[in-house]
């Protein structure tokens, strides 16, 4: 269903998310200076908040961008900015090309569906769930997606991990931490 929607409409989408990713974090922290926030390079559809990011980037943050080092294990993470060299990672999926591995304060995960216990589903591949149960300390960890992906309940498996926070173009939906 998302990717049908018109890219106009995915876009107003990324824009209010983008708003309220703003309140959000305006709400939780002092200054977003020297945060790690690491977010994601869209596919299949999903929202582009590229533009937010690197807004981000360019107000005082650092961004991160996930990689897959191994197959069915934890993400690492490298910096990400505008213009920084990137290749084609696991799944043709652009990744920083160069760079040490950096943990994120905060992570935002793309939701293909999430319910109100702030639990998401994504791909199914379980590299969100295992990258959190893996990192000490754990990143505030924000699921991002469409107010129309809300599922009654994605049946959470012992390793799935919630959400502290989802938010869709309809601002902040769940707060669970």
């Amino acid at each position: 269903e998302r990717a049908a929607l018109p890219v106009a409409t995915r876009e107003a989408a990324a824009k209010s998310i983008a708003a309220a990713l703003d309140r959000f974090l305006d709400e939780r922290y002092d200054s977003i200076d020297g945060l790690t926030i690491s977010a994601w390079w869209p596919i299949k559809a999903e929202l582009d908040l590229r533009f937010w990011w690197a807004g981000l980037v360019a107000r005082g943050a650092r961004g991160a961008l996930p990689l897959v080092i191994e197959r069915g294990q934890p993400l690492s993470f490298r910096a990400w900015a505008p213009g920084v060299k990137m290749e084609r990672g696991f799944w043709n999926i652009p990744v920083p090309a160069e760079g040490d591995f950096i943990r994120p304060d905060i992570t935002l995960s793309p939701v293909v569906g999430w319910d109100a216990g702030c639990f998401r589903l994504g791909y199914g591949g379980g590299y969100f769930d295992r990258t959190l149960a893996a990192a000490t300390p754990r990143p505030l960890a924000i699921g991002i997606g469409l107010q129309a992906a809300r599922i009654p309940t994605i049946y959470p498996q012992p390793h799935d991990i919630p959400m502290a926070a989802i938010i869709t173009e309809e601002g902040l939906q769940q707060v669970c931490t």
